[in-house]
This record gives structure tokens, sequence and C-alpha cells, in this order.
């Protein structure tokens, strides 16, 4: 037997070694595969395995299952079949094989409690649910009993405990008094996990009469409650509820200490068994006065920090989702000061079966290879047993296609008919696993699931997936074409997907086409054709950035966009991430957002989206609006002191563009009320600063932030700050003595300011006296800032001080001045003066000087006064100007140099000597004269254009020829850009001031340099170019009529109009009926009229046309000839004498008379003769 079981091993293994398996079929959830696809039962939805119902409701155990054909519905309870037609409580919802137990007519929910099983069955299988252990909540009451009241010493430990009545599932355990107020838990009391109440001392204060145990049971919703305990407490000494505190809970009495004990568990040690990935709590309670602490650690390791957690004041530790690894020793210890005691509990980790490799549907084409595997794990090790439509595999029929291998099931080469649904079921005493899975053998011929003809629009260079979905059975083999040429595309550029996808990695231009995917197998073909376009990708190329606006401004948002021209594209703006709504200020256009009037509100981020059909692009930018910063608050003054106070200020918003300084103002109220004026700057990061102030003011203070913006609106006033008064700190400024008249001197200041008067009764003390002469100081005293010392001699220095005072004392006395009595007129005159080293414009002067004495007041300078008298050139008139020139020199021999002299002239001059206020009497009078120099530019040059190779210049003498001209010279060469030519030059004498160039080159333009010539040399340069004659108007305007071109047009006119008047003679005097106007100051009609003989008068707007052929401009602008016909007349009619000579004009002028009252008048023109000939 044994030697049977080896051989049926070997063959088994040498079978799964030689076996090669096919990939399963997967089946596409395609409607129009589904619908035509028979596939056996699937369990899809079922109740849970402990299921607990609520004895209250109806009962209902659902089993869902799908399959093709529908599965049928059976069910079996405590392993028997269960006849659900029999028991007319039980009924089967439609297509489904949910049971619902109802009791409106009766029954016990109790009597339904048992194991039950659903089984889903079609033509290909039978599939199974779990077992469904079903259970009707039970909520007992709690035991009558008698509680003996529980009597116990003040610091003993204590254990109420609670034993709640079993129930399904267990209730939810809590405690509280008679208020229905939970009792309070701390360290020292607290409940357990099996529901008891755990005092690890008894204090005096927890005697009660109602300590209640409530159960609450979730299913039923109610709320049981045990017999309240009274609880008595004995204490040594007197107890008084207002002697407790938490510092001292025994009000000061003496209560025996005891060292830790364990109230739970008890012992040393104990043992816990945990299923895996359940929860794990371990207790431990200790009793001991003071309150024991507890901790825990687990022995040979670290307590699972990520999942571990205490609870209830750490006498409870929790490891959630308990995995093997947690398994050991943990120990908690508890200790107070008097000791400590420790417990060891052990942890086993058990684990109900687990799903290492759960089996899955298996969909076979036949002839096809495949497996079932069913792996799981538990401790213990589950043992595995396959079923097959719900019955044991032993015992069905033998299957030459299928072998059991353990947890392996091997099919090779199944056929048609052996489909069915398998069954794993993995147990061990804690618990167990069912899996159905589905071996079902499928042939299909190939079908296409994708769209017919499909049109796919791809990016150009982007990744391009070509999806073909099919499906077969056998799977078919897919290949794919383009243009329905070549062989199949793989490889390269292309790559076929297993699922029948065709990817171009990188899709160009050159790629568009039509695409045909043609799927393959034994049973038929089937094909599918996608058409691609690659289109350019949409882009932004100009992207909004980043923008800080000051409010009130415009900011503009850059979104420019490339697509592919054949594709239309939308730009929406978003802000922040949500639709911005356009409203009428903000305003968008194919490339940009503008947002005027910027405001808070705008402010944000904001996108551009670029969408076409395909793809989208996107960009975005943040707005910053910026504005002055909102006023400092709160003006708060401290630290006071007499010349300085601190003032602080709470800034205000600065609206996203930091605050650099704030502005102190101040104003007062004695000098100028109301004014508001700068005291002093300060950093933006400051908000409390020391102001120096000075005396007798009464101040009142402002703050201004600035930023980057502007300044914000000013704060709020401080209150009001009054310096005391002092002495003057400053010394009035601007000290001077000077004379006025030659026997006084002046003496002025500037009086102190406002605010350096730092008291009130301000007034000035002055000294003086004459310097170096050893006098006592003169004094006066002064509210004025002048005071005049009478009786001086003339100019005589004076040493000067001052000093300000007010009712608080002087204040400090100024450093001393010299100043000076008044002046006189000077006595000496300068002598000897003279010139030398005369040149075209300047010359040398010298005199002798004068005794300072004399001056009689302080020297300022030797004066001259010097003019042009005349010219040297015959005939040149200029206006006469006197001019002056300073020189200032103490020198024995002074001289100085005199310029700006116009050269060729006759001068004149002399000279004074000149204290501040007077001057001397004038020197001897020097006459001289100026050399000839070169001349002034030409007065005027100008280029003229009278014909296509000719150019007019005209210039005119120089305004100042410095000299006797003697010609002119002109230098002209050809420029183009910054090319020029050689220079031509030509002379001409003085009174020549024009010249005729003729061009060699009609179309070049020229530079001409033009200047006038002395004997000295050639002066002043005066430049132009010449007009370009293509295109300028800068020319002369031809004199039309002296040519004889225009002469011969306008004769062969006057000769048509000759012979057009004959022709009319002739034709009158023949009789034909042409009306004559009877008067000639008749008006013509503006429109025509038919006469009494019913004769028609013609004329026509094209009477005030001009004459075909009129001449024309250079510059294709209409030009009036000068030598117009109109002027050969003299008025009146015009006339031809007997022998044809013209003697009048073209058209007929009205005499003055005639032309009165009848403006509309029209001249009899050639033109209507010949409408009169029609």
């Amino acid at each position: 037997m044994m030697g049977r079981g080896v051989v049926t091993a070997l063959t088994l293994l040498s079978l799964l070694l030689l076996w090669r398996e096919t990939a399963a079929i997967e089946v596409p959830q395609d409607p129009k595969i589904l619908q035509d696809l028979k596939q056996p039962p699937t369990i899809i939805k079922q109740s849970v395995k402990d299921y607990i119902v609520d004895p209250r409701d109806n009962i209902i155990i659902e089993c869902e299952a799908k399959g093709t054909p529908v599965p049928t519905f059976s069910w079996r309870r405590n392993g028997k079949f269960f006849n659900i037609g029999k028991d007319p409580r039980v009924t089967m919802r439609k297509r489904s094989g949910t049971l619902e137990v109802g009791f409106r007519s009766g029954g016990r929910p109790e009597d339904y409690e048992g194991e039950y099983q659903c089984f889903a069955s079609n033509d290909y299988g039978v599939a199974l649910s779990n077992k469904i252990l079903l259970r009707v909540s039970k909520a007992p009451l709690w035991p009558k009993e008698v509680l003996e009241p529980m009597v116990v010493s003040e610091g003993s430990p204590l254990v109420l405990p609670c034993n709640p009545p079993p129930g399904l599932p267990p209730p939810f355990t809590f405690w509280m008094n008679s208020a229905m107020t939970p009792i309070p838990q701390d360290k020292r009391v607290s409940m357990g996990l099996n529901g008891d109440l755990y005092f690890s001392n008894v204090l005096a204060h927890d005697a009660h009469t109602d300590y209640s145990c409530n159960a609450r049971f979730l299913f039923t919703h109610t709320i049981q409650q045990k017999n309240p305990f009274t609880l008595k407490v004995h204490t040594n000494e007197p107890y008084n509820d207002t002697s407790f505190n938490a510092t001292d809970p025994y009000g000061g009495r003496k209560v025996a200490e005891s060292t830790p004990t364990f109230l739970s568990p008890s012992g040393s040690e104990s043992s816990k068994m945990v299923l895996r990935d359940e929860q794990l709590l371990l207790e431990c309670i200790a009793a001991g006065l003071p309150t024991p602490t507890i901790k825990w650690f687990k022995k040979g390791g670290d307590l699972p920090g990520r999942k571990v957690k205490f609870e209830n004041y750490n006498k409870t530790l929790k490891i959630v989702s308990v995995s093997e690894e947690d398994a050991g020793e943990y120990v908690c210890m508890a200790n107070n000061h008097l000791g400590s005691i420790r417990h060891s509990i052990f942890v086993q980790v058990k684990a109900a079966p687990y799903w290492l490799d759960k089996p899955t549907n298996l969909v076979l084409a036949p002839d096809e290879n495949g497996r079932l595997v069913c792996r799981a794990n538990g401790n213990p090790k589950p043992t595995i047993q396959w079923l097959i439509n719900g019955q044991p595999l032993e015992s069905s029929l033998p299957n030459p296609s299928r072998h059991v291998l353990g947890d392996t099931i091997i099919f090779r080469s199944v056929q048609m008919g052996t489909s069915a649904v398998y069954q794993c079921n993995a147990s061990n005493e804690h618990g167990y696993l069912l899996a159905n899975a589905f071996v079902s053998v499928l042939d299909m011929p190939p079908r296409m699931l994708g769209p017919k003809n499909q049109l796919i629009k791809v990016i150009e260079n982007n990744r391009t997936l070509l999806d073909c979905p099919f499906f077969g059975s056998p799977l078919p083999e897919l290949r794919w074409f383009k243009n329905g040429q070549g062989s199949g595309l793989d490889g390269g550029q292309y790559r076929a997907h297993i699922n029948g996808t065709l990817e171009i990695k990188r899709a160009r231009t050159e790629d568009e086409g039509t695409y045909t995917c043609v799927a393959n197998s034994i049973l038929g073909t089937a094909e599918n054709q996608v058409r691609l376009e690659v289109k350019e990708k949409t882009r932004i190329v100009r992207a909004p950035e980043h923008r800080s606006a000051v409010r009130g401004s415009t900011v503009r948002f850059d979104c420019k966009v490339t697509s592919d021209p054949s594709l239309s594209v939308t730009v929406a703006w978003t802000k922040d991430d949500k639709p911005l709504h356009m409203g009428w200020r903000l305003r968008k256009d194919e490339e940009s957002l503008t947002i005027p009037n910027v405001n808070e509100g705008d402010e944000g981020t904001y996108m551009c989206t670029v969408k076409s059909e395909i793809d989208q692009d996107s960009a975005s930018a943040r707005l910053t609006v910026l504005d002055r910063p909102d006023p400092p608050m709160d003006l708060d003054l401290s630290d006071p002191a007499a010349r300085s106070v601190r003032l602080t200020w709470i800034p205000g918003n600065d609206h996203r563009s930091p605050v650099t300084q704030f502005l102190v103002q101040f104003e007062e109220d004695h000098w100028e009320p109301g004014v508001w004026r700068d005291l002093f700057t300060y950093p933006g990061d400051l908000n409390s600063v020391i102001l120096q102030l000075v005396p007798f003011v009464n101040y009142q203070f402002r703050v201004i932030a600035i930023n980057a913006v502007g300044r914000s609106e000013p704060s709020r006033p401080s209150p009001r700050y009054k310096t005391s008064g002092a002495a003057p700190d400053s010394i009035p400024r601007g000290l001077r003595g000077w004379g006025s008249r030659k026997d006084n001197m002046e003496i002025t200041w500037e009086p102190l300011l406002d605010l350096e008067r730092n008291g009130a009764n301000l007034h000035y003390s002055v000294w003086w006296r004459r310097k170096d002469s050893g006098d006592e100081w003169n004094n006066v005293t002064t509210v004025g800032s002048k005071h005049v010392v009478h009786n001086t001699e003339t100019y005589v220095p004076y040493e000067i001080k001052i000093q300000a005072r007010n009712e608080f004392g002087p204040g400090p006395e100024s450093n001393m001045v010299i100043g000076y009595s008044g002046e006189d007129k000077p006595t000496d005159s300068p002598t000897d003066l003279r010139v030398s080293k005369v040149d075209s414009t300047k010359a040398n002067v010298h005199w002798k000087p004068v005794d300072m004495n004399s001056v009689l007041g302080e020297f300022k300078e030797y004066r001259l006064y010097y003019w042009r008298e005349s010219s040297l050139v015959p005939g040149l008139t200029f206006t006469k100007e006197r001019k002056t020139k300073g020189f200032f020199s103490t020198a024995a021999d002074p001289t100085g140099i005199l310029s700006d002299l116009v050269p060729f002239s006759q001068y004149k001059m002399f000279m004074v000597v000149a204290n501040s206020r007077y001057e001397s009497p004038p020197s001897n009078t020097v006459a001289f004269s100026t050399k000839e120099g070169v001349p002034d530019a030409p007065r005027f040059f100008r280029i003229n254009r009278r014909s296509f190779d000719t150019l007019h210049l005209e210039w005119d003498k120089p305004l100042e020829p410095n000299g006797m001209l003697i010609g002119y010279q002109l230098k002209y060469q050809t420029v183009n850009g910054s090319r020029v030519g050689r220079p031509i030059l030509e002379t001409f004498l003085p009174n020549v001031t024009d010249f005729t160039l003729r061009l060699p080159d009609r179309s070049a333009r020229y530079k001409f340099y033009l200047s006038a010539l002395t004997q000295v040399g050639a002066g002043e340069v005066f430049a132009e170019e010449s007009p370009h004659f293509a295109n300028e108007a800068y020319m002369d305007q031809v004199d039309i009529a002296t040519q004889g071109w225009f002469i011969g047009l306008m004769c062969a006119i006057a000769l048509i109009i000759l012979i057009l008047l004959i022709v009319c003679f002739i034709k009158r005097s023949r009789g034909g009926k042409y009306p004559v106007r009877d008067k000639k100051d008749l008006p013509l009609d503006p429109v025509d009229h038919k006469d009494q003989d019913g004769s028609f008068d013609y004329h026509s707007d094209e009477d005030n046309k001009p004459l075909q052929g009129s001449q024309t401009s250079l510059d294709g602008n209409v030009k009036e000839s000068d030598d117009s016909l109109v002027d050969y007349g003299e008025g009146g009619d015009g006339q031809f004498n007997e022998d044809g000579s013209f003697i009048g004009q073209y058209t007929v002028k009205k005499d003055k008379d005639e032309t009165e009252g009848n403006e509309s008048s029209e001249a009899t023109s050639p033109v209507n003769a010949i409408y009169s000939l029609a």
C-alpha cells in the first residue's frame, strides 16, 4: 500500500516537471462578451461567519451569486438540507439566495439559531458560501442579590465586583452613582478590563452609598443597573470634608503606608493567548499607599513603539493588530517610595488560517493547461481540503486531465464539459477559510471589442498607444499593419503589447495613417482599423510672470499660445484654482488678461489654461497688490523727561510692502497752532522711540508710515505733552556790523526761531567797542533784531558780540565778530591808464594804483568801463553798448587782460576804483583799435533746385566781417550715407552772393561748406546739404509760363475751342433750334428744364471739372500756372474779333452789378458747346 502511494507521488512530480503552463484566459468585462459567455457560479455576497441578529428584527441571511446561466440556490442547516418551502416564515428573494425569516405571524428567533450554508448551482458547477453561525442577541437581567455594605479601613485596597450577566455579544460596563454621574477615575481609582472597580487605596471621602455597575447591551440598546454598593471607611481620626485637598488627601491625619501589591492579575506571573491580527490587552492594577505607578517593558526586546498604546493611567498595555513577533514575556512593575513589585505575563500568539495564495477563477481553452493553488498559513498549521461542486474531491468521478498535488490542482489538456467550481477549505482549531474558484473551459472565435474605425489624434513626439481590445478562446494572435501594407508592426519605433495595444514611442508626422489590427486563431479572424493624426503640441510661449502692483494701477498677464492650426483651442483663466469671472472690469483677449484699477481682492495666483481636444498647457503667476500702509494706531507717551518723552505706537497693515520708515510729526499750539511739522524719521522696524524735544513747547505728535508705495494717512494725534522752560540754548545767527551812512554802524542779527526761545520774554543783549582800542564795551538790550550806533568815524572796525535771554536766564554768548562803520566816496582815481599787446579780440590793460586809504571803505575792485566806438569796415553799422570788467589787485604795478573784443574796431575806455557803495572819479580815457580777424559765418545760405540737373546757391555777407572781405570759399562733395566723395573747391569775389551748379549725377546728394575770407583767413563755415530730387519737396517752383512746351499746349487748346465755336455758329445759322438765353444774367438751373417749344437746355457737372491734361508739379501736386490764360483777358464777355483773334478769356467774367444776387450763374464753357452739338 505504501509503495503504491510513493509511485503516485513520483508520477505527479514528474508530471509537474514536464508540464508547461498556458496563461489563463482573462475574460474582459465587456457586455457583448459576457452575454454570450457561459460561466459557473461565483458567490458575490454573503453574511459574516459569526452572525448575531437582533431578536426584534426579521432575520436576513445573505447569499448572492452570479453566473451564466443564472444560478439556483439551496441551503443546508446544521449540515442537513433546509427545506424552505415547508416553513411559512422563511422566504428566498427572487434571483438571489438570500433568506428572510419573518415573525409577524409568531415564532421565536431562537428557534432558527444554527449553522447555515448556501449552495449556488447552474449547469457548470456549484459554489458554496461560508458556514454562517446564526445566533440571537441576548440581554439577560442582572440576578437579584442583596449586597452587604463594604467596610474598609482608610488606606486599604478595595475591589468592587461587577460580574455583569453574560450577553451576546458581551455588554459594555461602566460605573455611575445615583445621580447618573460617572464615578471619577484616576491613577488611584479605575475600572479593570473585567468591569470591576479597583481602589489602590481607600480615602475617607470615598465613603458613598451609591456605587453602581451598569451594563449596556449594544443590540438591544438597553442599560441594566446592578444594585448599588455602600462603602464605609473606618478612620483612626475624625474626618472633615472641608479638610480634604489634593496635596494632602488625608487632611493632616496619619494613615499607615504600604508597599505595592497586585490586585489584578494575582501572583507573580500569568499567561495570555491572542490570535494574529487581533488586539492584545494586558492589565496590571496594583494596591499600595502612596498609590503605585505602573511601568511596562518586554524581556529580550523593546516594546513595539508604533503599535503599543498605554491606557487607563498606564495600567493597560494595548497592542493593535498583533503579529507573531509580538509574542514573549511582558513585565509590569508597580512601585512607590516603599518598594516595587513585578508581574510577568507570557503572551502566546496563535493564528486562525490566513491566505498566502488564494485560488482564483481559471478560464481555459480546450487542450490548454492550468492550475489552482490554495496556500494558507496559521498556528497551528491548517489542513487543506479540496472540494468540487461542494463534494469532497476524493468522492468525485476520476478525471484524467486533473491531478491533485497537496495544495495544488493541475489541469492538463482540458476538454469541453469539464467546467466545475472547486472549493478550498483551510482549517485549524481557531477557524477556517473557504474559497470558491471555478474552472471554465471556453471556446470562442476572435472578436473585436473596441469601436470601429476610430480616429485618434495625438500630439507630436508623444508616446502614443493605439488600443485594439479583442477576445477569443483560445487566445488569438494579434498583428498590426499600417495603411494595409507590409508585414506586422513590431520593433524599432513600434512595440506591440500582449493586450493588443500598439505603442508608438514618439509619434511623428510620418506616422499618420490608417492602422489595422488583425486577431487570428484556429477558430477564425477579426480585424479593426484606427486612423492616426499627429498634431502640433499646444504650448504657452509667453507665460504670465509674477507681478507686484500698486493698488489702483493696471496689471497685464500675458498668455501667448501656439497650437496646431487644425485644432481649436480655448483659453481659460482661474484665480486661486477657481474660475475667473470677467465681469465689467477685467478684460481678456487672445494673448493676455488685463486687470485695471487693481485692489486687494485681486491678489492671488492667476493660471492661464489653454485646452485643445487632445492636450492642454497651463502657466501661473502670482499677483501681489501693494498699497500705502495703514496709519499707525494707539499712540502712547511714556517716560517723560525735561527734554524728551517716549512715543510708542502700533504699526498698521503694510499691505504687502514692508514699512521702511516712520515719520514723526509734531504740532504746537502757541506759535503755529494746527500746523504739523516733521520732527524725525525712524527705521521701519521700530515702534517705540525717545523724542528729543525743546523747552517751553506744548507738543502733540502723530506718526506716518512710509513704504515703497507711498505714505500712509497720519495717525490720530497723541495726547499733548508740555516741556518746561529753560534759558535759550541758541546763539542768534548772522551777527554783522555795517554802515548805512558814513557816520554810523548798524548791528543786525537773525532773531531766534520760535522753537529756540525756550521761554517767554525773549530779548537780546548786544555789546560793541572799537577794535584794538581797549575801550569798555558798550551795551544795549533790545527785543528787536537791529541796533544802530551813531556818530562813528568813516569805515572804522568794531568788535561785536550778542547774547539771547528769556525769563529763565541768559543763553550762551556769541563769538566776537568784526563790523565796520559806513563808507564814503573814494578820493583818488587810477592814473596812467594804457593798453599794450592789442590783437583782434583782446588787449593788455595797465594803470597806476590808488592809495588804499583813499578808498574810504572796503576795496572791491578796479572797474574798467569800455565800449566799441566804431568799426574800421566802411559803412558797417552797430549798436553802441558800454560794458564793464573788474580787476581785483593790490599789486604795485597792476595789469589785466580785456578779452571778447570785436576785431577791426575802434574802442575807448576809462577806469575807476570802487568800494562797497561808491566809485571814484574816472581816470584818463584811452582809445585803441583791434586788429583784423576772420569773418563770421554768412548771414544765410540757401540751396534751391530749379531743374533736374542744376542747383542754385544763394548767400549773404556775414553780420560781422571782422575785417575787409576779399571773397568767399565754397567746398562741396557728394555724400552717400557714411561715404563721401572727393571735395571740390570754388572761390568767389566779395560782391558775388549766388552760384548755379550743374549736376553730373542728378540723383546724387551733395554737402556744401561756405565761408567768407579776409586777409587773415577763412571764417566760420556754414554747412548745408542739397535736397534730393526724387522725394523732397524743397525746390523752386519752375516758371511754367516761360516753358515752350506749355505755350504750345495752350495754343493747341485755343485752336480746338475756335474750331468748335465755328462749327456751332454754322449749325445755328442753318436754322437749328438751339435755345439761347435772352438775358446774360439769367442763372443756369441746377437741373435740366424743358422749354415751352419742347427743346431741352443741357448742362452738366462736367462743366466744373478742370480740363484734362492740366499741368502737375514734379512731386505730383496740381500747380496752377503762373501764366494762366485767365489773366490774358481784362474782363467782360469772352469774344473773338472778325479775324478770329482772341480778345477775351476762356470764361466770361460778370460785372459786379451782374453777379450780385446771381451767385449760381455759370460762365459759358467750351465744353457746354460740345454738349449743344449733340
